[in-house]
């Protein structure tokens, strides 16, 4: 915190409504150096395979397309809540995996949405962490047609938000995370209220 509280407006929605299109736009496209722009110094991202430094989210996002891992994003609505200089933003998203299963290329797209704890310290807002909900997820055949036979084992190791992304995940070789927020559940409720905490002037614990 600067110690000095700015006059939350329009102005500041719309700020925190271009960081949140400039992170999808920027990660997709493999900006590094624009979206590092959108972080707080000690930002975090927290993912279904990966969760830590957002340097770190860089370094593995990059190592990740040039093993072939194709991951991209897309923004929905958002709702931005205010307070001096903290916020509280949601927003309605899709993630969409690409990779061939059994010979069969196939999409997952899962559908959720993003929870992000932002900061407004040296004129700007950046984010200090982002935390995905997972609330839907389907697998689907690029070309139509019957969708591959899957491991209902590996199926049943996650819940059913993300189920086919941590699949998708999971054989790519990634160690994917078993209990991020859904649809609903404890885990969201535990998200619900350090927003809140945020909001209220707490220290950050997730």
């Amino acid at each position: 915190m600067t110690g000095v509280t700015h006059t939350t407006s329009a102005a500041d929605r719309q700020a925190i409504r271009e960081l949140i299109e400039g992170w999808a736009v920027w990660r997709d496209a493999r900006d590094w150096a624009r979206f590092r722009t959108v972080w707080h110094a000690e930002g975090r991202m927290m993912a279904t395979w990966w969760q830590g430094p957002f340097e770190e989210f860089i370094r593995v996002s990059q190592e990740g397309w040039d093993r072939g891992v194709r991951i991209l994003h897309f923004l929905g609505g958002s709702t931005i809540e205010l307070a001096g200089e903290r916020a509280i933003a949601q927003t309605k998203m899709t993630i969409t995996q690409r990779a061939e299963l059994e010979g069969v290329l196939c999409d997952v797209v899962c559908t959720g949405r993003f929870y992000d704890f932002l900061a407004h310290r040296e004129s700007r807002w950046g984010l200090v962490l982002r935390q995905p909900i997972y609330e839907m997820d389907r697998l689907v055949p690029v070309a139509g047609g019957s969708a591959p036979a899957l491991d209902a084992a590996v199926l049943a190791r996650f819940p059913s938000g993300y189920r086919h992304l941590a699949y998708l995940q999971t054989l790519a070789g990634y160690e994917v995370k078993p209990d991020m927020p859904g649809l609903e559940g404890p885990a969201l409720e535990r998200l619900y209220a350090q927003g809140d905490a945020w909001l209220a002037g707490d220290a950050l614990t997730v």
